[in-house]
This record gives C-alpha cells, sequence and structure tokens, in this order.
C-alpha cells in the first residue's frame, strides 16, 4: 500500500510540472490519473519506498538520459550507414548475455534500453541471462557479447536501481 500512495504523489506531482497550472479541471484529471496509475501500476515500481525516494538514484537517472540518448544516436548511424551501404556486413544471429542487475526492474530497463537502441533487440530475459538479436554479431562469446552490448547500461542502472 505504501507503494501505491508513493507513485500516487509522484504521479500527481510529475503531472502538475507537465500541465504547468493549477486550474481545476485540470487538477481533477490529474488526480484522476494519477489515482488511476497508482491503483494499476503502483505495485510494479516501488518495492521500497525509501529506495524510490532517494536523491542519488533520481541523480543517475538524469544523467542516465543523455548517456542513452547518445548510445542511441551512434547506435542509429551505424544502422543508417549499413542500410545506405550495402556491401558493409550484417551478420544477425541472437547472442546470449549475461547480467550482474539483480532486481526485475534493473533488468526490465536494461532489456527496454537494449531494444531501443537501434540494431539490437530484446527477446527474452531468463534469470540473470538476457538474449538479444544483433543486427552485426561480433561475437558469439557471452561475456565478450556481454561487455559491447550491456555494460554501458548496467553501471547506470545499478545506481539507479540496486
Amino acid at each position: 500500500m505504501k507503494g501505491k500512495v508513493a507513485y500516487f504523489k509522484f504521479a500527481f506531482i510529475l503531472y502538475l510540472l507537465l500541465v504547468y497550472t493549477l486550474d481545476y479541471q485540470e487538477l481533477l484529471a490529474g488526480l484522476l490519473a494519477s489515482f488511476l496509475t497508482a491503483i494499476l501500476f503502483g505495485g510494479y515500481f516501488t518495492y521500497d519506498v525509501k529506495r524510490f525516494l532517494q536523491i542519488h538514484r533520481w541523480f543517475w537517472f538524469l544523467v542516465y538520459i543523455p548517456f542513452f540518448a547518445w548510445e542511441c544516436f551512434k547506435a542509429n548511424l551505424d544502422v543508417a550507414f549499413r542500410v545506405l551501404h550495402p556491401e558493409l556486413p550484417i551478420n544477425p544471429g541472437i547472442v546470449k548475455i549475461k547480467t550482474t542487475l539483480k532486481s526485475e526492474i534493473a533488468k526490465t530497463f536494461l532489456a527496454n534500453s537494449i531494444t531501443l537502441t537501434p540494431g539490437t533487440m530484446s527477446v527474452e530475459i531468463l534469470d540473470d541471462c538476457l538474449y538479444i538479436h544483433w543486427i552485426d554479431v561480433k561475437s558469439v562469446d557471452p561475456k565478450k557479447a556481454t561487455e559491447i552490448i550491456a555494460r554501458p547500461f548496467e553501471g547506470f542502472l545499478q545506481r539507479i536501481f540496486e
């Protein structure tokens, strides 16, 4: 229940920051949307409310956003270059990587970050392993594939979620 209350407060404050008005209709809509969101999804994201509200986690999340945007930009250029120059090698395949992340939400963020990066797509998460479809497999060795695909994201995600 604490998680849902914290999630409601967070969602409502975020809503107020986004609409930037105190009109009663907007407040009512924000309360309703935040309440429904907290009821439906509050238990999924806040296992420990104290950890959810720690400032250093939010700092690392804000640092992660431009880092992720830069990684996406580089991957977009790589995929666009491969499309425009068909003689470049494309070696698609599914590789297994092993993550050091422990929490389910951290693993989910890692899988989503990988999927949102062009050229890679998360296929499945089993325990501490992820199966990734990769447009140009550089290594089938799980350790080396993990270093290339997951390690850039894991450092940030550990600071945010664990």
